[in-house]
C-alpha cells in the first residue's frame, strides 16, 4: 500500500465526512427557517418511516436516553446548549439530538480512518483525542452559529420595536405587536421581555430572565424597557430616550457582527490544518522506516518515542490556543457560587487541608494579600482552601505524570535494546528478509548472553566471551566474535543506563512546580482578559445612566441600585456598595472604587460621588454623550487591533503541528541519521 493511495483514501474520508456533515447543517437550518417551534408528527416507532425530521430527533432523543452512558452524554451537550431554548424543551431537545448524531458521526468516520491507519495502543490514544476535539469543535461551531443567527435576528426585531413604538407610544404594546410579527428565537425572546415586564412583579420576573438571557444585549434591552416603562419616556432635543437607547444597542450589535464575521474570516480552517497532522503520523512512520532502514532504530528509541508524544501535545496545545482565539467573549463570567463537588469533598478531609494550607501563604502576608486580590479580579469563585487544595493536587499529579513517563521512556529503551533487530550500516532501501533473519538472530544471541551473565555492569570480556562460546550455535570468527562481544557490552552498559538521572529528577521537580503555580497563572490571564468584558458592561452602565439621568427626583443610590441590576462583572462590588450605603454615600462609594480598579469605572463613581449634593445627577454626567462616543470609537480601535493579533498568532499556530510533524518527525531525524551514517562510513574508509 503507497503513501499516495493512503493520502487519497483519507482525504476521501474527510470530503465524504464534510459534505454529510454540511447537509445535516443544511437540512437544520432548513427546518428552522420554516418553523423553529413547530411540533414534529406524531412517528409510530415500531417499524414505521419517519414523514418529519424533528419527529426523528424527539424519537431518538427518548431512545438515547434509556441508555446509561448515552444518556450522561445527551444530558451534558444539553445542559451546554439549554440557555439558547430555555422556554422551548422540545426545540431543544431535536438541537441536542442534532449536534450528538453530527459528533457520533463524525467520531465513527474519524475513528474508522484512525483504526485504519494506526491500529493498536496508538489507535486508543488518538481515539480519545479526538472524540474531545470533535466534541468541543462541533459544540462550539453550533453555538456559534446560533450566536450569530440571534444577532442578527435581533436588529430585525429591535427596527420593528422603534416603528411600533412611533405607531403607539407605548413600550408594552411595541414589544407586544414585533413579537407576534416576529420569527425565530429574537422573537421568542421579546415575548420573554413582554411577559416579565407585564407580570405583577417586574422586578422577580426580571431577574429571571436576566439569568437565562442568551447575550447583554438582550438584557440590556429588557432593562432599557422596564425603565421607561417605569418612569416615562422623556423627550430630549435629540428625540426619545427609548429609541436613543435602542440605537446605542443596535451599533453595539452591528460592531458584534463585523468583529466576529472578520475574525471568522481570517480563521477560518486553521482548526483542520492543526489537526490533520493526527493522521499522517503512521503513514509517515511506516514510509520513513521501508525507505531510510535506519529510521526504524530512532522511531523505536526512546528519543522517537519522546519525539512523537511531543508531537501530539503541540496538536493538543495548538487546539486549544485555537479555541481560544476563537472565542468571542473573551470570558464567560457569570456570577455566583461555582462550587464542585470534589473541591467540597476534599475540603472534607482535614488532613488534605491541614497539609494543603502548610504550603500556601498564611493569613495576612504580603503574598495572602496579592491571591486574595487576584482571585477578587478574576472573578474566581473559589475559597482560599479550596484553591491550596487544588494547587496540591495540580503539583502531585504532575509530579506523579511526570515520573511515570521517565520511567516509561527508560522502558521503551530498555525494550529497543533487547528486542529490536540490530541492523547494519545500509542508509538506502529496505533490508531483505534474510538480512532480517540474520538480524533477529542476532538479537536473541545478544539477549541470551545478557540473560546469562545477569546484566551486570562487571561483566567483563573474558566473561561475555565464555557465554558465547557456550550460547553461539556456531562458532564465529575473530572478527565477528570481537564485535559481537563489544556490541553486548555497550548493550549492557546502556541498559544498566537507564535510571533516573540527577537532571531529571529536577525537571520533575520543576513541572511540578509549574503545576502548583498554574492556576495562579489562569487567573493572571483570566485577569487580563476580562478587561474588554468590563468595557462592555462599563458602556451598558453609561446607557442605563443616559436613561435615569433625564428622570425627575432620581437619586444616586437609586442608580447604583439599577447599576447592580444589569451588573455581571460587577456585581458583587455593587452589592456590597448598596450594604454599606446607609451607614455614608460617601465611604461606600469610595470602597467601591478601591475595590474596582479599572480607570473607567472609577471615572464613573466620582461622577456619582459629585451627584451626592454638590450637584444635580444630570449635570455630572453632562458629558455622558461624548464619553460613549469616544469609548465606541476605542473600543472599535481595540477590536481591529485584536483581530489582527489573533489572526497572526492564528496562522503561526495553526500550522505550527504540521512544520512539527514533517521536521520532527521526518526531516530533522533522517538528516541526523544522515550525519551518523556519513561518520560510521568515514571510519570504515579510514581503516582501509
Amino acid at each position: 500500500m503507497s503513501i499516495k493511495w493512503l493520502l487519497l483514501v483519507v482525504v476521501s474520508f474527510c470530503v465524504v465526512g464534510l459534505v454529510i456533515t454540511l447537509i445535516i447543517l443544511r437540512m437544520l437550518r432548513q427546518r428552522e427557517s420554516t418553523s423553529m417551534y413547530a411540533a414534529g408528527k406524531i412517528v409510530n416507532f415500531q417499524g414505521k418511516k419517519y414523514r418529519d425530521w424533528g419527529s426523528f430527533l424527539l424519537q431518538t432523543y427518548q431512545v438515547g436516553m434509556k441508555i446509561p452512558l448515552l444518556s450522561t452524554y445527551i444530558l451534558q451537550v444539553q445542559k451546554r446548549i439549554s440557555y439558547r431554548y430555555a422556554s422551548d424543551e422540545p426545540a431543544l431537545r431535536r438541537v441536542t439530538m442534532t449536534v450528538v448524531l453530527i459528533i457520533m458521526g463524525g467520531y465513527g468516520s474519524v475513528s474508522t480512518v484512525l483504526f485504519w491507519l494506526q491500529p493498536g495502543i496508538t489507535f486508543i490514544l488518538l481515539a480519545t483525542l479526538c472524540a474531545i476535539v470533535l466534541n468541543s469543535l462541533v459544540l462550539d461551531m453550533c453555538l456559534s452559529r446560533m450566536e450569530k443567527k440571534l444577532l442578527v435576528q435581533m436588529l430585525d426585531l429591535f427596527a420593528d420595536v422603534r416603528h411600533r413604538y412611533h405607531q403607539h407610544g407605548m413600550v408594552e404594546e411595541a414589544l407586544y405587536e414585533a413579537s407576534e410579527a416576529g420569527t425565530g428565537e429574537a422573537a421568542e425572546q421579546v415575548r420573554l421581555i413582554y411577559e416579565a415586564l407585564t407580570s405583577p412583579d417586574p422586578n422577580e420576573a426580571l431577574e429571571r430572565y436576566y439569568e437565562v438571557a442568551p447575550n447583554r444585549f438582550l438584557k440590556g434591552f429588557a432593562g432599557v424597557s422596564y425603565m421607561v416603562m417605569e418612569f416615562g419616556d422623556k423627550d430630549k432635543e435629540q428625540g426619545s430616550i427609548y429609541l436613543k437607547g435602542i440605537g446605542n444597542l443596535t451599533q453595539e450589535i452591528h460592531l458584534e457582527i463585523l468583529r466576529r464575521d472578520r475574525l471568522d474570516y481570517l480563521l477560518q480552517g486553521l482548526n483542520v490544518i492543526a489537526l490533520v497532522p493526527v493522521l499522517f503520523t503512521g503513514p509517515i512512520e511506516r514510509w520513513a522506516r521501508v525507505s531510510f532502514p535506519t529510521m526504524d532504530d530512532f522511531y523505536r528509541s526512546k528519543l522517537g518515542f519522546i519525539t512523537k508524544i511531543s508531537i501530539y501535545i503541540i496538536i493538543i496545545v495548538a487546539y486549544l490556543l485555537l479555541q481560544r482565539l476563537q472565542q468571542y467573549d473573551e470570558t464567560r463570567y457569570r456570577s455566583g457560587k461555582k462550587q464542585s463537588r470534589l473541591d467540597r469533598v476534599l475540603y472534607k478531609h482535614i488532613f488534605l487541608r491541614r497539609l494543603a494550607m502548610l504550603f500556601a501563604a498564611k493569613p495576612g502576608t504580603t503574598p495572602y494579600n496579592q491571591t486574595i486580590r487576584l482571585m477578587r479580579e478574576s472573578s474566581t469563585e473559589l475559597k482560599y482552601e479550596w484553591l491550596a487544595i487544588r494547587r496540591l493536587l495540580l503539583f502531585a499529579s504532575c509530579l506523579v505524570l511526570t515520573v511515570g513517563l521517565i520511567l516509561l521512556l527508560h522502558q521503551v529503551e530498555r525494550n529497543h535494546i533487547l528486542h529490536d533487530p540490530i541492523r547494519d550500516d545500509r542508509m538506502f532501501g529496505a533490508m531483505s528478509e534474510a538480512d532480517l533473519k540474520v538480524a533477529r538472530e542476532k538479537t536473541a544471541l545478544d539477549g541470551k548472553v545478557m540473560a546469562y551473565v545477569e546484566m551486570k555492569r562487571a561483566a567483563t570480556y573474558e566473561d561475555i566471551s565464555n557465554a558465547l562460546l557456550q550460547l553461539a550455535p556456531a562458532q564465529l570468527d575473530h572478527d565477528a566474535q570481537t564485535a559481537t562481544i563489544q556490541r553486548i557490552i555497550d548493550k549492557i552498559e546502556s541498559y544498566n543506563n537507564q535510571y533516573m538521572r540527577w537532571w531529571e529528577i529536577v525537571l520533575t521537580l520543576l513541572i511540578g512546580i509549574g503545576g502548583y503555580n498554574l492556576p495562579i497563572w489562569l487567573m493572571l490571564f483570566q485577569r487580563k482578559m476580562r478587561r474588554l468584558d468590563m468595557r462592555h458592561e462599563i458602556y451598558q452602565f453609561q446607557t442605563v445612566i443616559s436613561i435615569l439621568r433625564e428622570m425627575d427626583r432620581m437619586s444616586v443610590e437609586e442608580i447604583v441600585e439599577w447599576l447592580n441590576r444589569f451588573a455581571v462583572i460587577f456585581k458583587r462590588p455593587l452589592q456590597k456598595c448598596l450594604l454599606h450605603f446607609e451607614h455614608g454615600p460617601e465611604q461606600a462609594l469610595e470602597q467601591l472604587k478601591e475595590e474596582v480598579g479599572l480607570p473607567e469605572f472609577q471615572r464613573l463613581i466620582d461622577k456619582l460621588q459629585l451627584a451626592l449634593g454638590k450637584i444635580s445627577i444630570r449635570e455630572a454626567f453632562d458629558d455622558l454623550e461624548s464619553m460613549m462616543a469616544f469609548y465606541f470609537e476605542q473600543r472599535k480601535q481595540e477590536y481591529s487591533k485584536i483581530i489582527d493579533i489573533k489572526a497572526g498568532w492564528g496562522r503561526t499556530i495553526g500550522f505550527t503541528p504540521m512544520y512539527a510533524l514533517i521536521f520532527m518527525y521526518l526531516v530533522i531525524p533522517l538528516v541526523g541519521m544522515s550525519f551518523v551514517q556519513m561518520s560510521m562510513y568515514y571510519e570504515q574508509i579510514q581503516k582501509l
